[in-house]
């Protein structure tokens, strides 16, 4: 089992920032990535699609022999894991705005979060909102038309910079000192937003802490890939394959990216 791959899926190429922590923290492990553009972005979906989209990806991860499986997609771990989890053997990691950290560190009692619109109108964000954040302001926004952009090549772009600037500058208005990422495609926006908030307002993704869970969970489970062999890292995605492999461009890891129908 432990050469066996992690599993990765994401409405998308957002996820790839978490597959980029996690294979730069467990160098060995190999991992296949699910980029279901076609369905993007979930955080637009209903529940019930976004559930339906998430067994799909998970069932053809599990063909693929994967041993764990990462939600790297903020809307679909929010709205399918815990139905994931009952339903397969598997491991799961998920990924939630990091809204914790934030509301332990603000100083101006006032945090935002970029997030999808299926993110914030969950119920396990609700909870979570609510567990960390009953005595601090917390700014929520939708990013609409976000991830639509950067699944169009547009990272840098006019129509980016003017969303961004949009959504952000309210939140700076109420005096914000920590933003919540909420979305796996808008930590390729990171340089952007900071140019935006300031170096006074310090930007939160879940990245790192994921790829620490994953290594958690595969080590509680006595999955880890101790061989020396070279990992192997495959990509697939459900339309055209350019954006991926222009957002993979910098990987110094072997891989492939092919296009599948799923």
């Amino acid at each position: 089992m432990n050469t066996q791959p992690i599993g990765i899926f994401d409405s998308g190429i957002g996820g790839t920032s978490i597959w980029k922590e996690i294979t730069s923290l467990l160098p060995y492990e190999n991992t296949i990535y699910l980029a279901d553009s076609k369905n993007a972005p979930y955080g637009e979906k209903s529940a019930e699609k976004i559930i339906e989209f998430s067994v799909k990806n998970t069932e053809l991860l599990l063909e693929k022999g994967c041993k764990i499986i990462v939600v790297a997609c903020n809307t679909a771990t929010t709205n399918a894991i815990e139905i994931l989890r009952s339903k397969y053997d598997v491991p799961f990691i998920g990924i939630e705005p990091a809204i914790k950290p934030a509301a332990l560190q603000t100083l101006t009692n006032s945090i935002g979060i970029l997030a999808t619109k299926g993110t914030l109108s969950s119920s396990l964000f609700s909870k979570t909102s609510e567990k960390f954040t009953s005595t601090i302001k917390i700014i929520e926004q939708e990013g609409k038309g976000i991830v639509t952009l950067i699944e169009s090549d547009k990272l840098v772009s006019v129509e980016m910079t003017l969303l961004l600037h949009k959504y952000l500058n309210p939140m700076l208005e109420q005096r914000i000192d920590h933003l919540v990422l909420g979305c796996t495609h808008y930590s390729y926006l990171f340089q952007q937003i900071q140019k935006i908030v300031g170096e006074n307002v310090q930007i939160i993704d879940s990245g790192l802490a994921t790829a620490k869970q994953t290594n958690t969970i595969l080590e509680k489970n006595n999955l880890k890939n101790f061989t020396s062999d070279a990992s192997k890292h495959q990509f697939y995605i459900n339309s055209e394959k350019d954006v991926l492999e222009s957002i993979l461009k910098e990987v110094s890891l072997e891989y492939t990216v092919n296009k599948l129908d799923f």
